[in-house]
C-alpha cells in the first residue's frame, strides 16, 4: 500500500488512493465483577436477617475469583436505626461443605445478632461457591484477603441495602483457624488498607507461628485433631507448588483416603478424626515428615515459615488486642500466643491483653473447645465495655457446639 508524504504533498492521484481499512473486530469491554446479595432469609429462633453474598477477590494464588459470605444482623437493625458498628468474624475449622457461613453455619453470629452490630463472615476459598476446590487451610494471607475482600463487599452492599452503621467501630474476631485469620486480617489492613481501622481485634486458639506449630506437633508426636495436621500438609503443598507427592506425606489407610475424608468435604472435622483413628502424628504422616531434618520437611518450614505472623511486619501501635488461649490445648499449641503476645510487644503494641490459662477440658468438651467458650465470653464482655452497654443474653446458655 502506498502512502502519500503529507509534508510534500497537498493531494494523492487516484491511482495512490489508499487501500480501503480492512474492518476491525468490535472490542467488548470485560465487565468488572462487582459484589451482589444472592439471597436473603429470616432465622426466626435467633430473629436474624442473612444475606448471602458473592464477591471479587483473589485465590490463594493472587488471581481474579469470586469468592462467597454472609451477612447478619439482629431485629433492631434496619433501614431507619443504624448498627452499632460491624464485626468481621472470622470462622473457625469446618471441614463438611453445609459448614461455613453462607451454607447456614451460623452458630457464632446467632450470639451476636442482639448486639446492635452487623457481622461479616468470609466463606474462605474452598468454601461457598468455591467448594470444589483444596480449602487454603490455615493459608492465613489468603483467608485475611478473603476477609477483608468480604468485609468491603458487604459496606458496599449495605449500604445500596439501605443500612447505616457507626463507621468508627470495627471489631475482628475469630477461634482458632479463625484466630490466625483475625492476626492475619490485621497485619494485612496494617500494610496495605490505610483507610481502615479495626477498634478491637479478638484472637483465640490460632496457629499464629504455623511453623513453630508444626515443630511442636513433632516433637510431641500428638494432636487433639489429625485433620488439621493433614488439611494444612495438603494446602501449604498445593497452594505453595511445592509438588510433594501425597506418598511423602501421608501413610496408610490415611494415604488411600485423602480424597474422600477430606477432599469430598463430606464429613465433619469429628467424623475424619474417627476415620484416621489415631491422635499420634507418625500413625498418619510419613518417616519423611516426622523428621525435621528431612529435605521434605525443610521445604516445608520454609514456606510455613513465609507466612509467620509472629515477625516480618510493623502492626500499628494503637492496635487494641486481646489473646486467649487454654494451656492444655492439644490442637493448636500454647506457644502460638506466647510467641505472637511477644511479638506484639516487641513492636510496641500498647494494648495486648492476654488470657492463658489452663482450663482443662470443661463443658463435657476437649481442651481446645473448651477454650472457644473461654475466648467467647472474654470478647463479647469486652464488646460490651467498648460499646458501653449490658450483655445481651445469658452466658449460662453460651453452646458454641449445638
Amino acid at each position: 500500500m502506498m502512502w502519500c508524504g503529507a509534508l510534500m504533498f497537498t493531494s494523492c492521484s487516484a491511482d495512490d488512493a489508499p487501500d480501503e481499512a480492512e474492518p476491525q473486530e468490535e472490542i467488548v469491554p470485560v465487565p468488572v465483577p462487582t459484589p451482589r446479595v444472592i439471597s436473603k432469609h429470616y432465622v426466626e429462633k435467633s430473629k436474624m436477617t442473612v444475606y448471602n453474598i458473592e464477591y471479587p477477590s483473589t485465590d490463594p494464588f493472587g488471581n481474579p475469583v469470586m469468592l462467597s459470605g454472609t451477612i447478619t444482623m439482629g431485629d433492631e437493625v434496619n433501614a431507619t436505626t443504624p448498627a452499632r458498628g460491624l464485626v468481621l468474624y472470622n470462622h473457625f475449622t469446618v471441614f463438611r461443605a453445609d459448614q461455613c457461613p453462607s451454607k447456614g453455619d451460623l452458630n457464632v453470629q446467632q450470639y451476636m445478632c442482639g448486639s446492635g452490630l452487623i457481622t461479616v463472615s468470609a466463606d474462605y476459598y474452598g468454601f461457598g461457591i468455591t467448594e470444589d476446590k483444596l480449602q487454603a487451610y490455615c493459608v492465613s494471607k489468603a483467608n485475611a484477603q478473603a476477609s477483608v475482600d468480604a468485609l468491603l463487599a458487604a459496606k458496599k452492599l449495605l449500604r445500596e441495602l439501605g443500612y447505616s452503621w457507626n463507621d468508627d467501630i470495627l471489631f475482628n474476631a475469630g477461634y482458632s483457624q479463625g484466630g490466625q485469620t483475625s492476626m492475619a486480617v490485621v497485619r494485612l489492613i496494617d500494610e496495605k488498607y490505610p483507610d481502615l481501622h479495626i477498634t478491637y481485634t479478638f484472637a483465640g486458639g490460632g496457629p499464629y507461628d504455623i511453623p513453630q506449630t508444626y515443630r511442636d506437633f513433632i516433637e510431641t508426636d500428638i494432636t487433639g485433631m489429625p485433620t488439621t495436621v493433614i488439611s494444612v500438609l495438603l494446602a501449604y503443598n498445593e497452594y505453595c507448588s511445592l509438588g510433594i507427592p501425597r506418598s511423602e506425606l501421608f501413610i496408610e489407610p490415611t494415604l488411600s483416603h485423602i480424597d474422600e475424608w477430606i477432599i469430598s468435604k463430606k464429613y465433619t472435622n469429628e467424623e475424619i478424626n474417627e476415620k484416621v483413628g489415631s491422635q499420634h502424628i507418625s500413625d498418619f504422616a510419613t518417616p519423611i515428615i516426622i523428621n525435621l531434618e528431612s529435605a521434605v520437611s525443610k521445604r516445608l518450614l520454609e514456606v510455613l515459615e513465609k507466612d509467620n505472623l509472629c515477625k516480618g511486619w510493623k502492626p500499628r501501635k494503637d492496635e487494641h488486642i486481646l489473646l486467649v488461649h487454654n494451656t492444655s490445648d492439644i490442637t493448636v499449641p500454647p506457644s502460638n500466643t506466647v510467641n505472637m503476645a511477644a511479638f506484639l510487644k516487641e513492636q510496641g503494641v500498647k494494648d495486648v491483653t492476654v488470657v492463658m490459662d489452663d482450663y482443662g477440658k470443661l463443658f463435657g468438651q476437649p481442651a481446645h473447645e473448651t477454650g472457644a467458650v473461654i475466648f467467647t465470653v472474654n470478647a463479647i464482655l469486652q464488646v460490651c465495655k467498648t460499646l458501653d452497654i449490658k450483655l445481651w443474653f445469658n452466658l449460662s446458655d453460651l453452646d458454641l457446639f449445638k
